[in-house]
């Protein structure tokens, strides 16, 4: 079991820099990697980052690479996801998400926050 919170979205202009926060807090979540997804009305939700268990791992969507990056502190139960150089495409609530394979599929997972706005004009 697992609760998770995610906060840090808002309303940014093109350009400008986000740290999204995902505070997971459950018995074997610091034994899991840790994922972000995103979705935009309409659209399924799509994979962004994920992060093994201990940290040393990151891995992202190819389409992600070079503006998003993953870390977590386990001292803290906290996930974050900061993302550079917003565009106005980047606009979607994004998720958090834990489960053992740190899968890029959203189906395979059955802990989710409620998830962060994030609104990038142009």
């Amino acid at each position: 079991q697992a609760n998770l919170v995610e906060s840090g979205g808002g309303l940014v202009q093109a350009g400008a820099s986000l740290r999204l926060s995902c505070l997971a807090t459950g018995p074997s979540v610091k034994k899991f990697p840790l994922t972000w997804f995103r979705q935009v009305p309409g659209k399924a939700r799509e994979f962004v980052a994920g992060i093994s268990w201990n940290g040393a791992t990151p891995y992202y969507l190819d389409s992600m690479k070079g503006r998003f990056t993953i870390s977590r502190d386990n001292a803290k139960d906290t996930v974050y996801l900061e993302i550079d150089s917003l565009r106005p495409e980047d606009t979607a609530i994004y998720y958090c998400a834990v489960g053992p394979q740190g899968s890029m599929y959203a189906a395979q997972y059955e802990y989710w926050g409620q998830g962060t706005q994030v609104t990038v004009s142009s």
